[in-house]
C-alpha cells in the first residue's frame, strides 16, 4: 500500500480492513512524511507495531 492510502483509510469512517504480514490490524496513525504507519495488531491496544506503509494490505472486497 502507499502513504496516500494508507491515510485514507485512516482517516475513512468506514471500516476497511487491513493485514500486515496476514494478520488483522487497525491503522492508529500514519507518519506521511516517513512513510511509516503505527498499527494496532488484533484486538489489544497494547500491541502495536510501527512498520512501512508498504508492508500494509488492504483486503479487497
Amino acid at each position: 500500500m502507499d502513504v496516500k492510502r494508507a491515510m485514507d483509510i485512516y482517516t475513512s469512517k468506514e471500516m476497511i480492513p487491513v493485514h500486515l504480514d496476514g494478520e488483522s490490524v487497525w491503522i492508529e496513525r500514519v507518519d506521511e512524511e516517513n512513510g511509516m504507519a503505527t498499527v494496532q495488531v488484533g484486538s489489544r491496544p497494547t500491541n502495536t507495531h510501527t512498520v512501512g506503509v508498504d508492508r500494509l494490505e488492504e483486503q479487497r472486497k
